[in-house]
C-alpha cells in the first residue's frame, strides 16, 4: 500500500483515482464502477462507524463530516445517527458528488488492517498477558462525545488507557456500566444558575451490540441480594482492537425502580450508588466468565469497581476448592488498583445495613462473618463505627496499588498510612504510574500535518519516543504560530456560536445574540479554564481582584481575554455558585465581550479549547489535584500551561516550558492559601505571560513565546500520552500481576 505523508495527499490522490474511474455515462453507477454497489458502500461506511477507531482517526472523521457538515455537528458527530438518515441510494449519490469511493475502500482496509495486526510492542512487551488478559474495570468511559457514558476527567482517562492498549497491542478487555441517560445535559438560566436536563441516548445510534456466549444467545448476568435478584445485560462495544462490555440493568425481570438502575451516571442516592457498584464490580466479572474470558490481572481503576475482587475470590473457592483466605491471597497477587482520589470525601462508603443487603448472599458462599466483610472495608476491621469504603478493599485485596502523579503518591501513602501501622510512610506500599493522554485523539489535524512534515515518517507509532518530539524544532516559527492562529480562530468562532445560542435559548434580547456574536478576539491572549467545578480547583481564584482583573482585560496594548467551562454535580452548591459567578460576568460591561462561558462541557468543547487557546490555566489547592490530564492535552496542540505546581505539572514544568504558579507549597489554612495563591497568579500574568505574549519582532511573531511553545511539545509530549502510561502499566504492574518478573512499585 502507498505512504501518503498526510491526509491533504492522499486526498489529492483519492479525487484523482475517483476522477480517472469516472463514469463514462449518467446512467451507469459510479460505485460499480469502482467496485462498489450502493449496499456494499453503505455496509462498509457502517463498519467504519461500528468500531470507536475512527474517533481518533481524522481522515475518517473527515469522510464522514463531508457527507453533511451540517448534521454532523447537529448529531454530536455521531456517524451511525448520521448514515441511519442516509438510504444506500442517497449516500451513493452524495459520494459521487464528493468522490469519496477511494476514500471509503481506503479506510475500511485500514480498519481491517488494524484489527487484524498486533503491534511490535505488544508482541514484544505483553508477554504472558496474551494468554491471560487485563480486565479494566471503570464506572466510566469517555471515548467519544457521541458516546455520552463519562462525566470527566477519570473517564476520559478511561477511554484513552484503552485507546492506548488498543494501540501499543496489549491484550486487554474493558468492563462498564451502560447509562442510557448518561451524565446530565448543562444549561444555564437567567440567573447563571446551573441547570440539570437528562435525555434518553437512542441504543440503535450506538455503535454497540448485544455481547454473545459461546451458545450465540445473548448474555445476561444475575446477582442475588437479600431483598431479591438483580439483573444486567451485557452490551459489546469495540474500541480499535479492544472489546468494551458495558452492563445494563434496563431488562425484563428487574423491578421498575432496578430498570432505571444504570440510567443516570453518578444519580440517585447511596443505595443506588452501592447497588450499580454491584453489579459492575461482580456482574463484570461474572459477564467475564459467561464470555469464556479468564483475566490475569484485574485493574481497578478507583474504588468504585472493587466488590469484583469478592467475586474472583468466590470462583477460586468454587473451581479450586481453596479456602477463603487461600483465594484472597491469590485474588489479591493478581489485583491492580489505582486511586484518583486524594480528598477524603471523594472515596465512596457504605453502612453495614447496604453491605449486609447487597453482599450477604455473596458473603454467605464465601463462608465468612458479616464482622469479618465489614474489617475488609476498614481502616480498623474492629471498629464498629467505622463505615466500609470502597478504596479500602480495594487496597486491601490488590498487591500493587498506584496514585496517578508523584505528589499524588505521597499523599496517598499519607492518607492510608494507617492500614500499615507497621510501616513508616515511605514504605507503604503505594506507588504512582503519572497520568496520560491518548495523542492522536487530542492532536489538532492541522498540528499533525505541521507535524507529518517535520517528524519521522512512522513517527505516529513512535510516540513515546522522545528523540520523534524533538523535530518540532525543526519547524519554522512563523508556519507553528500561522497554524496555531487557525486553530485559534476555529475556538473562537466555536465559542461565539455556542455563546449566542446560549443567548437565545434563554430568551435574551437581539443585541445580546449579537453581542455574543461577536465577543472575543484572535489577537488578544486567550486562556482556557475548564474542569470539573468542585471548590478546590477554584476556578474563581483570578476574581479575587476583580479591579486588577479588569486592569488586565482591558489593557490597550496587552490585553487578555478568558474562557470557561465545566459542570458542577448537581448536588454541589459551592460548584454552582462558582459558576454562576463566573457566568454573570456577562452583564459587567467590563468584562462582557472578553470572558465568556461555554455550557455543557464534553470532550467536543474540551477538545476545541486545548486546541485553540494560548494559555491553558490550571489552579487547584494543592496537592488536592491528584493529576489532572487536560494540560497535557493543550501541550500537544503548542498552548503553554500556566498551574499550580500540583499533580502532573510538578512534574513537567522545568522553567522553560510553560508557567507556574507560586512555589508549590501551601499553607496550613486555605484562606492564606488562597490569598497567596491568587496574587502569584496575578504576578505571573502580569510579569510573565502577558510581556512574553506581546513582545514581537518585525515580522509580528512572539519568538520567545514559540520558543517555549517548542519546549513543551518536545519535553512533554511523550512524557505524559497514554502510551507511556499504559507501557508503564504494563512493565510495572500487569506483567508481575501475571505471574511475570516481580517490580516493586515504589521505584516511582
Amino acid at each position: 500500500m502507498a505512504y501518503f505523508g498526510s491526509f491533504a495527499q492522499f486526498r489529492i490522490w483519492a479525487n484523482t483515482m475517483s476522477q480517472t474511474d469516472a463514469p463514462a455515462s449518467p446512467h451507469v453507477s459510479a460505485s460499480t464502477i469502482v467496485g462498489l454497489s450502493a449496499e456494499t458502500m453503505y455496509d462498509k461506511c457502517m463498519a467504519l462507524a461500528g468500531n470507536l477507531w475512527w474517533s481518533w482517526h481524522p481522515e475518517v472523521i473527515n469522510l464522514f463530516r463531508d457527507l453533511d457538515p451540517i448534521r454532523w455537528r447537529q448529531l454530536d458527530h455521531n456517524p451511525i445517527a448520521l448514515l441511519k438518515e442516509f438510504t444506500p441510494e442517497r449516500l451513493e449519490m452524495r459520494a459521487a458528488e464528493l468522490v469519496l469511493y477511494s476514500r471509503i475502500n481506503h479506510a475500511y482496509r485500514r480498519l481491517k488492517e488494524y484489527v487484524s495486526e498486533i503491534p511490535l510492542w505488544g508482541r514484544t512487551n505483553a508477554g504472558v498477558l496474551g494468554s491471560k488478559p487485563v480486565a479494566y474495570f471503570s464506572l466510566e468511559f469517555g471515548v467519544h462525545e457521541a458516546v455520552p457514558i463519562y462525566s470527566g476527567g477519570l473517564g476520559v482517562l478511561s477511554g484513552d488507557h484503552i485507546k492506548s492498549a488498543s494501540g501499543l497491542g496489549v491484550p486487554l478487555v474493558a468492563i462498564g456500566l451502560f447509562y442510557d441517560q448518561g451524565y446530565f445535559k448543562q444549561h444555564l438560566d437567567m440567573t447563571g444558575w446551573q441547570q440539570e436536563e437528562y435525555l434518553d441516548t437512542k441504543v440503535e445510534n450506538l455503535p454497540m451490540e448485544p455481547a454473545r456466549g459461546a451458545d450465540g444467545e445473548p448474555i445476561t448476568v444475575e446477582i442475588q441480594t437479600r431483598t431479591g435478584r438483580l439483573l444486567a445485560k451485557v452490551w459489546l462495544m469495540r474500541v480499535g482492537r479492544v472489546r468494551l462490555y458495558l452492563l445494563d440493568c434496563d431488562v425484563d425481570g428487574n423491578s421498575p425502580e432496578d430498570r432505571e438502575l444504570t440510567s443516570r451516571l453518578y444519580g440517585g442516592d447511596t443505595r443506588t450508588r452501592i447497588r450499580q457498584e454491584l453489579v459492575a464490580g461482580v456482574g463484570g466479572v461474572r459477564a467475564l466468565r459467561a464470555l469464556g474470558i479468564s483475566p490475569g490481572v484485574y485493574h481497578l481503576n478507583e474504588g468504585h469497581s472493587a466488590f469484583a475482587t469478592l467475586e474472583a475470590i468466590r470462583e477460586r473457592m468454587k473451581e479450586d476448592g481453596r479456602s477463603f483466605d487461600e483465594s484472597l491471597r491469590e485474588v489479591a497477587q493478581c489485583t491492580v488498583f489505582t486511586t484518583h482520589t486524594p480528598v477524603p470525601a471523594g472515596h465512596d462508603r457504605f453502612n453495614a445495613a447496604l453491605i449486609e443487603e447487597h453482599l450477604g448472599p455473596l458473603r454467605d458462599e464465601l463462608g465468612i462473618s458479616p464482622e469479618q466483610l465489614m474489617s475488609l472495608g476498614r481502616v480498623e476491621p474492629k471498629n464498629e463505627h467505622e463505615t466500609f469504603c470502597m478504596t479500602v478493599l480495594g487496597l486491601k485485596l490488590s498487591r500493587r496499588a498506584n496514585a496517578v502523579s508523584a505528589i499524588h503518591g505521597h499523599v496517598s501513602r499519607r492518607m492510608w498510612a494507617h492500614l500499615w501501622p507497621w510501616r513508616v510512610e515511605e514504605e507503604i506500599p503505594i506507588g504512582h504510574i503519572t497520568n496520560g493522554v491518548h495523542i492522536p485523539s487530542w492532536l489538532a489535524w492541522q498540528m499533525q500535518q505541521l507535524y507529518d512534515r517535520q517528524f519521522p515518517p512512522d513517527w505516529h507509532n513512535r510516540l513515546g519516543e522522545p528523540q520523534i518530539w524533538q523535530g518540532i524544532h525543526n519547524v519554522d516559527p512563523g508556519e507553528l504560530w500561522e497554524t496555531h492562529h487557525a486553530l485559534k480562530n476555529l475556538l473562537l468562532a466555536f465559542v461565539r456560536r455556542r455563546v449566542s445560542r446560549q443567548c437565545r435559548r434563554r430568551g435574551e434580547s437581539d443585541d445580546a445574540v449579537e453581542a455574543a456574536r461577536g465577543m472575543l478576539d484572535p489577537n488578544v491572549l486567550t486562556i482556557g479554564f475548564a474542569r470539573r467545578f468542585a471548590t478546590y480547583k477554584r476556578a474563581d481564584l483570578v476574581l479575587r481582584d476583580l479591579d486588577r482583573l479588569d486592569a488586565l482585560v482591558n489593557d490597550a496594548d496587552r490585553p487578555i481575554q478568558i474562557i470557561f467551562a465545566g459542570k458542577a454535580h448537581p448536588a454541589d452548591q459551592g460548584g454552582k455558585e462558582l459558576i454562576q459567578k463566573i457566568a454573570n460576568l456577562r452583564f459587567d460591561p467590563r468584562y462582557a465581550n472578553r470572558i465568556a462561558f461555554v455550557e455543557d462541557y464534553d470532550i467536543n468543547v474540551c477538545r476545541h479549547l486545548v486546541q485553540g487557546v494560548d494559555v491553558w490555566l490550571n489552579n487547584p489547592r494543592r496537592p488536592l489535584e491528584a493529576s489532572g490530564t487536560s494540560g497535557e492535552k493543550a501541550v500537544l496542540n503548542g498552548a503553554l500551561n500556566l498551574s499550580i505546581l500540583d499533580g502532573w505539572w510538578a512534574e513537567a514544568y522545568d522553567g522553560g516550558n510553560g508557567f507556574a504558579i507560586g512555589r508549590g507549597r501551601s499553607h496550613v489554612r486555605d484562606a492564606e492559601t488562597d490569598a497567596r495563591d491568587a496574587e502569584y497568579l496575578f504576578k505571573a500574568l502580569e510579569e510573565e505571560v502577558v510581556p512574553l505574549y506581546y513582545d514581537r519582532d518585525i515580522d509580528g511573531l512572539p519568538r520567545h513565546w514559540i520558543k517555549r511553545m517548542m519546549n513543551s511539545i518536545s519535553s512533554l509530549a511523550w512524557r505524559f500520552s497514554s502510551h507511556r502510561m499504559v507501557a508503564d502499566y504494563v512493565l510495572h504492574s500487569y506483567l508481575p500481576a501475571a505471574g511475570g518478573l516481580s517490580v516493586d512499585m515504589n521505584i516511582y
